[in-house]
């Protein structure tokens, strides 16, 4: 069956760094559009990063752009998020998404708390 399992996550200082994983299986990995998604607590889902099926074209939520970077394995079936200068207002749970034509995959997200 498909899979999408994030892992990564975990409490960080303002300033800090994270790399989000996400392993993907039960589907044709390579063909899919990825991304990761983020969903904070009484906020709406918002969409922080996509990477084509091939990974040579990336989109960024400008509240990332510069300081997160999505990049993908096709050969090992992962998505990353790599993290960086992270503030209190990245804290949620971060979710990795698969998308091709109207299938659309979820996995069940990782926590990520920024703070002090």
């Amino acid at each position: 069956q498909v899979q999408l399992a994030e892992s990564g996550g975990g409490l960080v200082q303002p300033g800090g760094s994270l790399r989000l994983s996400c392993a993907a299986s039960g589907f044709t990995f390579r063909i899919y559009a990825m991304s990761w998604y983020r969903q904070a607590p009484g906020k709406e889902r918002e969409l922080v990063a996509t990477i084509t099926s091939a990974g040579n074209s990336t989109t960024y939520a400008d509240s990332v752009k510069g300081r997160f970077t999505i990049s993908r394995d096709n050969a090992k079936n992962m998505v990353y998020l790599q993290m960086s200068s992270l503030n209190p207002e990245d804290t949620a749970v971060y979710l990795c998404n698969a998308a091709w034509r109207r299938l659309d995959y979820w996995g069940q997200g990782t926590q990520v708390t920024v703070s002090s």
